[in-house]
């Protein structure tokens, strides 16, 4: 009887990187199952945003390798790491405020009319593409025509986030998604990044709030001092002990 195993949607293996005299990553490896939220803890300087700039392409590590789909991966830029289907949603958002929504979910990526030569935007195929990406993934906005300065907190989350899933066809990374948000907003957020699950896509959560990875994931990893030192199903770990990890009171799996 012959069986099959998926790979995974990314591996990072033994993956160094080193700033000067510090030792941003050490050893460290993680690996993010296709389908599924994984959350990245640790403490300030735990090494999170370090894995997250080499898995983005901003920063090259030192040594050890990168894998999508089972396939080594050589990072050099964020356009290469786009190029692998890899989306981030940072803190900060970067949408532009007097653009509508549409126009931020296809920024730089403008679909034109199949007139040769012209290059003609094609303004009706995106605000309907617009509107059925919000809809699919019950992101509720007053419209797809509306500027982004109009949107609260939240709508401008679930918005950046929408166009992180639209291109991120391998995997969506967010970076404290709702550090800035309220309660009402963080749980619309948590919402969505639920639904996203139940729709196969895969997530990579970086997230200081240990209740919300609770509550949204599936996997967490423990970072500290540069490495992996915990990977646990969220069915089998608790907050106190997910603390635990972090500080070093728990010794973890390295």
């Amino acid at each position: 009887m012959t069986t099959t195993t998926t790979a995974p949607m990314l591996e990072a293996r033994h993956l160094v990187k080193t700033f000067n005299a510090v030792r941003a990553l050490d050893d460290l490896s993680i690996t993010i199952a296709a389908g599924e939220v994984t959350a990245i803890v640790g403490d300030n300087g735990a090494g999170k945003s370090t894995l997250v700039r080499c898995l983005t392409g901003v920063h090259s590590p030192d040594d050890g390798e990168i894998l999508f789909k089972g396939e080594p991966a050589k990072l050099s830029s964020p356009e290469d790491a786009r190029s692998f289907g890899v989306e981030t949603v940072y803190q900060e958002l970067g949408l532009v405020e007097d653009l509508t929504v549409w126009q931020n979910l296809y920024l730089n990526r403008e679909l034109t009319k199949p007139i040769p030569l012209l290059g003609i935007l094609d303004r009706k195929g995106m605000i309907d593409k617009s509107s059925e990406i919000l809809e699919r993934l019950d992101v509720n906005v007053p419209s797809v025509r509306t500027t982004v300065r109009r949107m609260s907190g939240g709508q401008r989350q679930s918005i950046a986030i929408a166009r992180a899933v639209t291109w991120g066809e391998s995997l969506v990374i967010m970076d404290e998604p709702t550090a800035a948000l309220g309660v009402r907003e963080t749980a619309a957020v948590e919402r969505l990044i639920h639904s996203l699950r139940d729709q196969g896509v895969t997530v990579l959560l970086i997230s200081h709030d240990l209740d919300q990875v609770m509550r949204v994931s599936d996997t967490v990893v423990a970072l500290r001092r540069g490495r992996a030192v915990a990977h646990r199903a969220v069915g089998d770990v608790n907050g106190d002990q997910l603390v635990g990890l972090i500080t070093g009171t728990i010794s973890g799996d390295d």
